[in-house]
């Protein structure tokens, strides 16, 4: 099976432009497409796991990458998909979060010889004059057809400033500066970027004629994918200081069984054949399926001998109670009065509820164990000796934490 037939088989691609030129050429290796990546944090998130395999599966296949950091569109805020105005953030702050993310991407990208490129947007778009990009590239775009585009229509209840109005204009002309600079001849993203994407297309056919080869492809449940990323606690990131590869694991350990195979399908590499054998699976053999996808998932990100340490521990806490590598928390002498602590504190202190109210509702409802008994007294406090081992507080099925006092 080509490349185009498995990444349709796997469910990723939704809208394309034009299927025929795109399967032509992602199937022999001659596309040079870009994925955009929002500056905003230190680390990517679980979110951007569908893009970075992506990109990974097209290059095996001799397809180049280009994956663009919006260091200049990062100071100006993407609108799509939100509701409110997104921090604008400093130039050092962006260039930090871009290094980390060249560091990370690297699991997933050969960068080696020019077979990958990292540029940043910023690039072209912190040198523009103002009144010359205007009068360049603002008559190709109708105000009309903009504001009809989803992602300003979920702003203008809110109101749209202009800032935010100009990010189709940016996003296009990154296209159209890829396509001249690079030959980037291909664009991915997620669904709620269609609209911008398009501009992108529209541009360098306007700009540079019938001739010009731009090609748009949206990615199926973009969406979806970035609702991967959050949980109760936020993102689960991809850097292992912020999300330990035991809770890594543990994410993709739980998720749905609706979900499972789906995942498996758009996220691993697993071939396809080895993944249909399991389309009647049920029960247990769902659990096994999920311990594939997290086993497969956290070798991609943090190694194989992560993968294995975080399996082990998963499967020991499940079978005794217990695990080496569970992530830990802390309590300071702060924490305690008069030498002890109620488990309300506990759960607020260790990061299992981010609330006192949500940590009393969870005791109530019966989701707090501590060494694996169940509390359900919400005045349940215990002695700061009680800690020098670590006490194991669990919240639900999914959220654990091996709790030491200073």
């Amino acid at each position: 099976m080509k490349i185009f037939e498995e990444l349709k088989a796997r469910g990723l691609l939704a809208q394309l432009t034009d299927e025929d030129e795109i399967r032509e050429l992602v199937n022999n290796g001659k596309a040079t497409f870009y994925i955009g990546f929002d500056p905003t944090a230190d680390s990517l998130h679980v979110g951007h796991f569908m893009a970075l395999c992506l990109m990974k599966r097209l290059q095996m296949a001799g397809n180049k990458p280009i994956a663009l950091i919006g260091g200049g569109t990062g100071m100006i805020g993407d609108p799509s998909g939100r509701s409110d105005l997104r921090q604008v953030l400093t130039k050092e702050i962006i260039q930090h979060n871009c290094d980390c993310f060249k560091e990370q991407m690297s699991k997933f990208i050969d960068f080696s010889d020019g077979k990958a490129l990292m540029v940043n947007n910023a690039d072209w778009l912190l040198d523009l004059n103002y009144v010359e990009f205007i009068r360049d590239i603002g008559p190709h775009f109708s105000v009309n057809n903009m504001l009809r585009a989803e992602c300003y229509k979920q702003r203008m209840e809110k109101g749209l400033t202009f800032l935010e109005f100009n990010y189709m204009l940016m996003q296009s002309y990154d296209f159209f500066e890829l396509f001249q600079r690079y030959g980037c001849n291909m664009q991915f993203g997620g669904d709620d970027q269609w609209s911008n994407m398009l501009g992108g297309t529209e541009l360098i056919r306007r700009k540079l004629g019938k001739d010009a080869y731009a090609m748009t492809i949206t990615l199926l449940l973009n969406s979806e994918g970035k609702k991967m990323g959050k949980t109760q606690k936020g993102a689960v990131w991809l850097d292992p200081n912020k999300t330990s590869p035991f809770e890594f694991y543990q994410y993709w350990r739980n998720v749905a069984d609706a979900d499972v195979l789906k995942c498996i399908r758009m996220l691993t590499f697993l071939p396809l054949e080895e993944i249909d054998k399991m389309n009647d699976w049920e029960g247990s053999q769902l659990n096994q399926a999920k311990e594939i996808l997290a086993f497969e998932l956290t070798k991609l990100v943090h190694g194989e001998e992560e993968a294995k340490k975080a399996q082990d521990g998963a499967r020991a806490l499940f079978s005794t109670g217990d695990a080496a590598d569970m992530p830990t928390a802390e309590l300071s002498d702060e924490d305690f009065n008069e030498e002890s602590i109620d488990l309300i504190g506990v759960l607020v202190k260790s990061g299992l509820v981010p609330t006192r109210s949500e940590g009393r509702r969870a005791i109530e409802q019966g989701g707090v164990t501590v060494d694996g008994e169940k509390i359900t007294d919400v005045h349940a406090s215990f002695e700061k000796a009680a800690f020098a081992d670590g006490m194991i507080v669990k919240r639900g099925k999914k959220n654990f934490r091996k709790v030491f006092a200073k």
